[in-house]
């Protein structure tokens, strides 16, 4: 893995991510996301300090509340970086939009990263690619939550450990 910065939009671009756009624009088209195999990030695009919401939009998947206390998710905020979860897919399109349909309150099979759905500004984050033709996206994700831990001392955000 070449040496990767998760500080800004601009080194994730230099890292060869691409799209970037908005929560709120992809619930309403998503037709822009590959259908191929791939790596994605969350990004928050602000560097003011987070605000919480104590329920927020994520659907209750087999009737599990997806919410945590604030607490929790002030514990796992990870400062001076835009990234706040990295996934992996084996269709990006076909991912994204479950992602984005449990970020809508569906009963969708898409816990992970379900901590951004409590972000007061999630409709404003931001979803970028990368997409992989002959890498495998399970291990590639795996080199990017090592390679953030390096820097940041933990995972991102919303990457839960398992």
């Amino acid at each position: 893995m070449k040496n990767i910065e998760f500080k800004t939009i601009e080194d994730l671009k230099k890292a060869g991510f691409k799209g970037f756009e908005k929560v709120k624009d992809l619930k309403e088209k998503h037709s822009t996301i590959p259908e191929t195999m791939g790596v994605y990030m969350v990004v928050r695009n602000s560097s003011d300090q987070p605000a919480f919401l104590k329920i927020g939009s994520g659907g209750f998947f087999k009737g599990e509340d997806p919410n945590v206390p604030i607490n929790e998710l002030k514990r796992n905020w990870v400062e001076d970086t835009c990234v706040v979860y990295i996934g992996k897919a084996s269709s990006l399109r076909k991912r994204l939009y479950q992602y984005l349909r449990f970020g809508s309150g569906k009963n969708v099979g898409h816990k992970g990263g379900r901590y951004i759905w409590q972000l007061k500004d999630h409709d404003d984050l931001l979803f970028c690619w990368k997409t992989l033709e002959d890498k495998d996206p399970e291990q590639y994700e795996s080199e990017l939550i090592e390679a953030f831990r390096n820097i940041y001392g933990e995972r991102p955000f919303a990457n839960l450990a398992k």
